[in-house]
């Protein structure tokens, strides 16, 4: 909220946040009431615009202060990434990633700063220079999430080489959320005709939605279905159920956008026909002919088969995105996540074929679009067949479009998702406690040792074996850990069982393990803060102000947790005042 208004003075009808809220708390209350606003010393009322912007400074200041008292002297990662704000200025935002007292893994705000350009070098002087600033050394991160962008993971000069450069134990990993969106990317521009099919959805948003009347014929055709539907008894009554729905255009680099879109147009299809029916008879001119050609395209037996494999592979991508957007996922299980996203799309291509053109039949029907006889010749929409190339609806649909598409979302995360080979995540699996640490290795987890040399030197890589012998044969034994299934649990349950304290070396390479970023959800989240900061009401807004403004609405759970004396403390210390609070 903005805390200053237009108009300040005494008369006026809205005096901004600040002075409105401070003028009712104090109303009722006499204590309050006679040593604020009017009542208080002319000269040290404290309600000026520097004075807000100290008390907002000292909130961010000991919401900062508590963050880097959890973090101790412990290693951590970092998560950056840049983008710009409404008033066309870079901002790159620092997110830090470790295991707190507790063993849970924790990303906290560290800041956002303004940078001249997105030069690697500029990003690291910015980077090194916001750490320094909060007490923290390069030499104690132990982990680096970006994108992919070439400033950031490039070989010779991005980001995270630079960083290794000064750091050999600082590991990359490309944001996992990020690869799988590039996955999709690539299939939907790869395959002919399902660029093809998103490229229709764009055109068919594109019209519904550039008109006020089009989008209310919509909204009333789905009210009208759905009030049918729910006459017949075909649709369940309850909270939260049966919102009204809106198709968003999907964005290649929005998460889980292409996804959210589909399921959209599939509840709305036939909204969306009657919509494009009324512009065909009703509309004209580049309208009525747009019209037209997406009728001919969405009223086909290809576009709804398109929308619902689609729909089904991308399911399972969502599913993955979600998970690996987790502000507390591992490595390990986010490696295991992928594992799992490919076997049930493998699962799909050879078991799913059947299904799958049974609810596109049933669609159809559904819909009132004609099923093609699938041993009949294809012939596609608009055009007609070389000699050579004829083929049965069966062997389209199935060959050229189901398994094709499959087979590439497939080759694309496999040819992604390239950490999952990697030498330290294979070591990493070792570690994790799923059915009693069926895949511990002891030889790789002292390998994994060896990836971080300054913790574990060879005298400690001994005694590393032998806590872990010991350890394990405990642990497998042990009840209370019989049931974890994740490396983030077993951390958690060693602080518990006090063990983090008999195995010191172990417990240091699992939160080596956890510390490892997986995604920079968290980096976009402040982004998508930084637009209800600093919006175009409030655009001028200066860096420090923005910062300090970002920090208290980001980390709200920490600032819950603030004594307000510190608060009044960390306010009257930073520089000298007429009076003290």
């Amino acid at each position: 909220m903005a805390l200053r208004g237009h108009d300040e003075s005494e008369d006026s009808d809205n005096r901004g946040n600040f002075l409105e809220l401070l003028e009712f708390h104090a109303r009722g209350r006499e204590i309050i009431q006679r040593v604020v606003l009017e009542n208080a010393p002319r000269n040290l009322q404290l309600i000026s615009p520097d004075i807000q912007k100290d008390i907002v400074r000292a909130l961010a200041m000991e919401i900062t202060k508590e963050i880097l008292k959890d973090l101790g002297d412990g290693f951590f990662a970092i998560l950056v990434d840049e983008a710009r704000d409404v008033s066309i200025k870079e901002q790159m935002a620092v997110v830090i990633r470790y295991v707190d007292g507790g063993g849970y893994v924790v990303e906290r705000f560290l800041g956002i700063s303004h940078v001249k350009d997105t030069r690697a070098l500029t990003l690291k002087n910015e980077v090194e220079s916001l750490l320094i600033k909060h007490g923290l050394s390069l030499s104690r991160l132990r982990g680096q999430g970006y994108d992919g962008a070439s400033n950031m993971s490039g070989q010779l000069n991005g980001l995270k080489t630079l960083i290794l450069d000064e750091n050999s134990s600082a590991y990359y990993v490309h944001c996992f959320a990020h690869q799988l969106q590039l996955t999709l990317v690539a299939v939907a521009k790869n395959h002919g005709d399902i660029s093809l099919f998103f490229g229709a959805v764009s055109s068919l948003i594109t019209l519904v939605g550039g008109s006020c009347k089009r989008l209310e014929f919509v909204r009333n055709a789905q009210l009208n279905k759905v009030a049918r539907a729910l006459s017949y008894g075909e649709l369940e009554t309850g909270r939260g159920l049966n919102q009204e729905t809106s198709l968003k255009r999907p964005c290649d680099t929005r998460w889980g956008s292409h996804f959210g879109t589909l399921v959209n147009l599939e509840f709305m299809y036939s909204a969306v026909i009657a919509a494009l029916d009324d512009v065909q008879r009703d509309g004209n001119g580049e309208a009525k002919g747009e019209a037209i050609r997406m009728l001919n395209q969405l009223d086909t037996f290809d576009f709804a088969f398109m929308l619902k494999l689609m729909i089904h592979v991308l399911a399972i991508t969502n599913e993955l995105s979600l998970a690996l957007q987790r502000k507390d996922q591992d490595i390990v299980n986010a490696v295991h996540l992928v594992s799992v996203a490919k076997y049930r799309l493998q699962q799909m291509r050879d078991s799913r074929w059947d299904s799958l053109l049974a609810s596109v039949v049933s669609f159809c029907v559904q819909e009132g679009i004609e099923v093609p006889d699938m041993n009949d010749q294809y012939v596609p929409l608009g055009r007609s067949r070389r000699r050579g190339q004829q083929v049965s609806n069966l062997h389209y649909f199935q060959v050229e479009v189901f398994y094709t598409v499959i087979d590439m979302q497939l080759q694309e995360l496999n040819s992604r998702f390239n950490e999952a080979n990697s030498q330290l995540l294979s070591c990493m699996a070792c570690l994790s406690p799923y059915k009693s640490f069926a895949a511990f290795d002891l030889e790789k987890v002292i390998h994994l040792a060896s990836f971080y040399p300054k913790e574990f030197s060879s005298r400690d890589i001994n005694f590393l074996r032998l806590q872990m012998d010991s350890f394990i044969g405990e642990v497998q034994r042990d009840e209370r850990f019989k049931d974890l299934k994740g490396v983030d649990e077993l951390a958690i349950k060693m602080v518990e069982t006090f063990k983090h304290n008999q195995y010191p070396l172990v417990y240091l390479l699992i939160k080596l393990t956890l510390i490892l970023p997986v995604a920079t959800a968290s980096v976009e989240r402040s982004f998508s803060a930084m637009t209800y900061i600093k919006n175009k009401f409030r655009n001028r807004i200066s860096d420090d102000w923005l910062n300090d403004c970002l920090v208290g609405y980001i980390e709200k759970d920490v600032l819950s947790s603030i004594d307000p004396e510190c608060v009044v403390q960390c306010f009257q210390n930073m520089k000298s005042r007429r009076g003290s609070l």
